[in-house]
């Protein structure tokens, strides 16, 4: 159990500097590219943030004829994340099956050390279509290519095969699930079983639950017959990480896949309202800090790989969330 590593020292030493308002990226840089040397990755959910300016971004780099570009800063800002951290999250493709040719111009103009983990699209994971405009016809309606193997190999991986060596894990994200569309856990545990049996080889998988009453042996037996990781996720109605580390069952294959998303409680669109456009922390969460800390120990320990990222949304600023991570030895 995790709780094993409960009293660990810090992982990392404090960063130098007299300047207590000063971001450090170079040390946290350092610190990420020498975990990555160890499977460990750290990074972020998306990467265009203005609010990162003066950050993790140099603000003279997207400066057109005396005036922030903001279309410069979208093409070119990737380059530049990927000078501190080592992997990002895709969220993007949650809402769509990005065309062969998005990919292409995505991975040439990302540097080939940075690598990506993409949210498997929507069409895939939603069983059915919320009641919102964007959905358009569809909003309400069951969804015909939930759980499609074929449609998820042909229309997703197909198109990634050949950025396969530069994408270390998948993640399917399904939303919380009413009693309408699941009667019960066990139901969508048999659908979920089917599903994955049927995924090619060759990849890394992970799924990610809204739902706490799935959080069960049957659930975990699931991932753990098909090698799938659960995700480990800090969102608004699920148990905080913290709780979910302590069921043993969670650990159901040789990698770690943490998403750090939101506090326990908090809704999505208030923290969106409360934190951007994400400059600096504004509500920190040291109980969450801990806990992906003791993942990062738990993972170094059996030299398994880890794949962590942090949103704004969680404290407010994910770089400075993550350099705490590393580097506070007290929160």
């Amino acid at each position: 159990m995790l709780a094993t590593y409960s009293t660990m020292l810090p992982l990392f030493d404090d960063p130098a500097g007299e300047n207590p308002g000063f971001f450090d990226r170079a040390h946290l840089a350092e610190t990420l590219q020498r975990l990555a040397g160890e499977g460990i990755y750290l990074g972020t959910s998306s990467w265009k943030y203005e609010g990162w300016l003066g950050q993790i971004y140099a603000h003279e780099k997207y400066v057109v004829r005396g005036k922030f570009s903001k279309a410069r800063f979208e093409q070119n800002c990737l380059t530049e994340y990927a000078g501190t951290f080592p992997i990002v999250c895709g969220d993007f493709s949650f809402y769509q099956f990005p065309s062969e040719q998005f990919w292409q111009k995505l991975f040439t103009t990302a540097p080939p050390s940075l690598k990506f983990a993409f949210k498997v699209p929507e069409e895939v994971t939603c069983k059915v279509f919320p009641t919102h405009p964007r959905y358009g016809p569809r909003a309400g309606e069951p969804n015909q290519t939930f759980l499609h193997a074929d449609i998820f190999e042909a229309a997703f991986l197909r198109p990634l095969e050949r950025y396969r060596e530069r994408i270390p894990v998948l993640i399917f994200e399904f939303g919380a699930f009413s009693r309408r569309s699941y009667a019960r856990p066990a139901d969508f545990f048999a659908d979920l079983d089917i599903f994955l049996a049927k995924l090619p080889g060759g990849w890394r998988y992970a799924v990610e639950v809204r739902n706490e009453e799935f959080l069960s042996p049957e659930y975990f037996s699931v991932l753990r017959r098909n090698n799938v990781a659960h995700v480990f996720n800090a969102w608004a109605k699920m148990p905080p990480i913290q709780r979910q580390v302590e069921i043993t069952e969670a650990f159901t294959t040789d990698f770690t896949v943490v998403r750090g998303l939101l506090r326990a409680g908090r809704v999505y669109e208030e923290a969106v309202k409360n934190f951007a456009p994400y400059e600096r922390i504004q509500d920190a969460n040291p109980e969450t800090r801990q806990t992906v800390r003791l993942l990062i120990d738990r993972a170094k320990k059996k030299r398994e790989p880890a794949y962590l990222f942090i949103n704004n949304r969680l404290e407010g600023n994910a770089p400075a969330t993550i350099d705490a991570i590393v580097h506070d030895d007290a929160d």
